[in-house]
């Protein structure tokens, strides 16, 4: 991936990934090319060249060991065969974070991710600073300034969040890309889907213009248990705004849960909800691993627990067999359960029960009303 992907994180520093800090560098006090070309990333290509492993990237190699597929395997099925050890080709695929906006303040989220998370953090002192929106990249002007020659040429980019869809960057760079006809590339999004413009920007008048756009809509659950682990979801509204991009046939919708505690057992109801309002295809499913914080890890669930879960997606296995339902989907359930009993992380339970209660007194909200452990 170093030598393809460029990854802009929390306050603009450069890294590896969304999920391995391994950083390169800072994009608001150092030019593109003295990243990209920067000792730091050097040598982390020196090192995967000479096929070694760097311990920074353990969230990958967990997944992987489990079974799973990490984001690493996915870049380098897309993408792997354009890689060119020997050049200095400028990055395909970005994944920017202009900031933390979001209007959302989920369950397994927290302030650096997200700017509605703030006021609950405030109060259990765990927010970043004295200000709710915490921008990433300082000089959006000088950004493109540095970053435009790459961001021309990219295969692929990536937005999450924060919820892009509500970052005004993120229009801006829609924008930039469209009045100069860069549009054959991918546009790829994490995002909650509950908004579909911001104040005079609207998304699918951007959207019309590209080659293609994939939708990995975050949702966990639906109905009161998806407003529960995300607060700000409403089932409605994301069934309405599914229906308002259908008039984009170039447009892949997929739902991409976090499987994390609150949702794992839920996921056989959420594909088949989903798949029988005709909100995905039968392929239409996108599962997000949670790794930290631990205690939202799905290893860290009681061994009984897991049991009812490999029980429910025993039944699931079932029902999906009777509908052919697709190879894809099943081995993503299989991921989960290999994945939730390759390890016993079941002594940070206490952590999930003492957290889970804290957030819902300040919220006025019960877990037990939802979902029962």
């Amino acid at each position: 991936m170093p030598w393809i992907h460029y990854h802009v994180s929390n306050a603009g520093r450069v890294k590896a990934c969304c999920v391995a800090n391994i950083p390169f560098g800072d994009c608001n006090t150092q030019t593109f090319f003295e990243i990209w070309n920067g000792a730091e990333i050097k040598a982390l290509r020196n090192k995967f060249a000479k096929g070694e492993q760097d311990k920074r990237c353990a969230v990958c190699q967990r997944l992987e060991a489990a079974g799973g597929k990490s984001i690493r395997m996915e870049t380098h099925e897309k993408y792997g065969d354009l890689v060119n050890f020997d050049s200095a080709a400028l990055p395909i695929t970005f994944d920017i974070r202009f900031s933390n906006a979001c209007n959302f303040a989920c369950r397994t989220c927290w302030h650096g991710a997200s700017s509605g998370w703030f006021p609950d953090a405030k109060k259990m002192g765990r927010n970043l600073g004295e200000v709710a929106l915490l921008e990433n990249i300082t000089d959006f002007n000088r950004f493109l300034e540095q970053t435009g020659e790459a961001l021309l040429q990219a295969k692929e980019i990536y937005f999450a969040g924060g919820e892009p869809l509500v970052t005004k960057e993120h229009y801006l760079l829609l924008e930039y890309l469209v009045k100069r006809k860069a549009t054959k590339m991918r546009l790829r999004y994490n995002t909650n889907f509950s908004k579909l413009e911001m104040a005079k920007y609207k998304v699918l008048d951007y959207w019309q213009h590209f080659a293609e756009i994939e939708i990995l809509a975050s949702i966990d659950a639906h109905a009161e248990l998806g407003s529960y682990i995300r607060k700000g979801f409403n089932w409605q509204l994301f069934l309405n705004n599914r229906d308002e991009i259908r008039k984009l046939d170039h447009l892949k919708f997929t739902i991409a849960p976090t499987i994390s505690v609150f949702s794992i057992r839920n996921l056989p109801k959420l594909y088949k909800e989903c798949l029988t309002r005709n909100v995905i295809e039968a392929d239409g499913l996108y599962i997000n691993m949670l790794d930290r914080p631990l205690h939202y890890n799905v290893k860290a669930l009681p061994a009984d627990y897991k049991n009812k879960v490999q029980e429910v997606y025993q039944i699931f296995y079932d029902w999906a067999k009777k509908h052919g339902v697709p190879k894809s989907v099943i081995s993503q359930f299989k991921e989960c359960e290999s994945y939730m009993i390759a390890e016993d992380l079941s002594k940070q339970w206490p952590r999930f029960l003492s957290e889970t209660k804290q957030l819902d007194e300040l919220r006025k909200e019960r877990l037990s009303e939802v979902l029962t452990f």
